[in-house]
């Protein structure tokens, strides 16, 4: 069971005591079956024969419009290969209150897309000093957004877990 403010979400494999658990909670509280879930705090539920897909299509595509980078150039990769951001005395500051707005935005969505990890990651140690270096960082990764607003998480139907991982020593 998961529990937001006014919204609940009862999922398991066992059906009988998920309705189980909804009649008892529709007894103890006023409630509404909205039936099979399609849209949680920002995140799209797309259902197929192949499984689950969690996406936030609507929510990247709300940033971008609100940063005015709907129409931006799209970039391939989340970051610039090679770079390595720090903090010198002598780097142009940005300004703070909008860069930690937007990484907070960002960060909302490493829910649903771990491709942004390190990125944000990166990013996200600059949030007491960020300068015009830092914030090209975070226009990199609202750029990278606009190439690919659908991706998401799919939990694939099957008997088996498998989970794959992908690192660079470096």
């Amino acid at each position: 069971m998961i529990i937001y403010v006014d919204d609940m979400i009862v999922i398991g494999n066992d059906s009988i005591g998920n309705e189980a658990l909804q009649t008892y909670l529709s007894r103890e509280f006023k409630m509404k079956d909205l039936e099979p879930l399609k849209y949680f705090l920002g995140i799209k539920v797309f259902r197929s024969r192949h499984g689950i897909l969690l996406s936030q299509h609507k929510y990247i595509i709300d940033l971008l419009n609100e940063v005015g980078m709907l129409a931006c150039k799209s970039s391939d990769t989340p970051a610039t290969e090679n770079v390595k951001l720090s903090t010198l005395s002598n780097q142009i500051l940005a300004n703070k209150e909008q860069y930690q707005r937007l990484v907070g935005w960002l960060m909302y969505l490493a829910h649903t897309r771990p491709d942004l990890a390190y990125s944000l990651s990166v990013i996200s140690q600059f949030m007491h000093s960020p300068s015009e270096e830092h914030m090209k960082a975070v226009t990199r990764i609202l750029q990278y957004l606009k190439s690919s607003p659908g991706k998401g998480i799919m939990f694939t139907k099957g008997d088996t877990l498998n989970i794959e991982g992908y690192t660079d020593a470096d």
